[in-house]
């Protein structure tokens, strides 16, 4: 009796919102049938956890990988991506290399890959982003110091049959020496596009640009800056905003400048969301959800219907579209991992 009872524990799936899941940094990757899959890490372990019901429960626990001090915090972790037949995951330790684990979907196994950098400790800060498109090719951005030991914008890519990662390509390294050195990258892939989003440090000013490539990663083009305003600071704001691009292959981003959030398209006005920090923002065919930080609350907006929801408390919120229209946001609150369907 005892057994089939621990045996029912170990399969019960969490519960929707009341979860507690010891953890921080989560981030989320969905794969083409909509299966939301969620890394975070724990001291030096990265777990995933699963929801096949667009995030009214997930599944215990597993464990994807150990890595010896890892860097954890700050928009610094595992990141995730998921594709047709794979889920990638990578995370960064203090000495600069950046590991990479995948999971096959058909096996339900997680295998240890080569390292994303090909050049030893040249990504000592810690800071990524890694993203999919449908047809199992995963791309990864970081910031690299292997010019001139300053940090500046490096690619690569893997397809999902693959265990070795493209040769690293810069794709691009500011007239200043190196962009903003303590901002996460973003990247995205939509409609045969990859584009890269950072924030750059030019000319004494701070501000969100972005590279778009047509070709899967073989070459980038010159980096665009977005919105029209500019942020002179002569320190790191920690903040790298967020990306999309939309149907139609417009890019778009939300951000931080000063103490207040922005949102801008292609072929659009910025626009002032509110105050805060943080950001990030996810996208689908009818609607754009950006998410931040204000002080120690979690907030989302949902710019079609003009609204801003205060979620919960915490830091380092990331919003993600769902299949069924919705949105999920993971944030992390005194190292426990949240999360809430909107």
């Amino acid at each position: 009796m005892l057994r089939s009872l621990l045996l029912l524990f170990l399969i019960l799936p969490f519960a929707s919102q009341a979860a507690e899941i010891r953890g921080q940094q989560p981030n989320i990757g969905i794969d083409n049938k909509g299966i939301i899959r969620m890394v975070y890490g724990d001291g030096e372990k990265i777990y995933c956890i699963t929801s096949t019901n667009n995030g009214s429960s997930f599944s215990n626990p597993v464990l994807v990988g150990q890595i010896d001090d890892m860097h954890l915090g700050h928009t610094r972790g595992p990141q995730i991506a998921s594709s047709k037949n794979y889920t990638l995951v990578s995370a960064i330790d203090k000495d600069g290399a950046i590991h990479s684990y995948r999971l096959s979907h058909e096996s339900g196994k997680w295998t240890k890959l080569g390292n994303v950098n090909d050049k030893k400790e040249s990504a000592v800060e810690g800071l990524m982003a890694v993203t999919a498109d449908d047809g199992d090719n995963f791309y990864a951005v970081w910031l690299d110091i292997r010019m001139d030991k300053k940090n500046n914008i490096f690619f690569s890519s893997v397809n999902g049959k693959s265990s070795s990662w493209s040769k690293n390509l810069m794709v691009y390294k500011s007239p200043e020496g190196n962009v903003c050195e303590c901002c996460k990258p973003n990247i995205t892939a939509n409609n045969g596009r990859v584009v890269i989003g950072f924030r750059n440090w030019l000319m004494g000013s701070r501000d969100i640009y972005y590279a778009v490539s047509t070709n899967k990663g073989k070459t980038f083009n010159a980096p665009k800056k977005s919105g029209t305003g500019t942020w002179r600071l002569n320190a790191c704001p920690m903040d790298g905003g967020g990306l999309a691009i939309s149907e139609n292959g417009l890019t778009s981003t939300a951000w931080r400048r000063n103490s207040d959030v922005y949102y801008w398209a292609e072929n659009q006005k910025e626009q002032r969301l509110g105050t805060g920090r943080d950001v990030s923002m996810a996208q689908n065919k009818n609607n754009t959800f950006v998410s931040w930080q204000d002080k120690n609350k979690i907030k989302v907006m949902d710019l079609k219907k003009d609204k801003v929801s205060d979620i919960g408390n915490g830091i380092s919120p990331r919003v993600y579209a769902l299949d069924n229209g919705k949105v999920i946001c993971v944030w992390e609150d005194d190292k426990t991992v949240r999360f809430k369907v909107i």
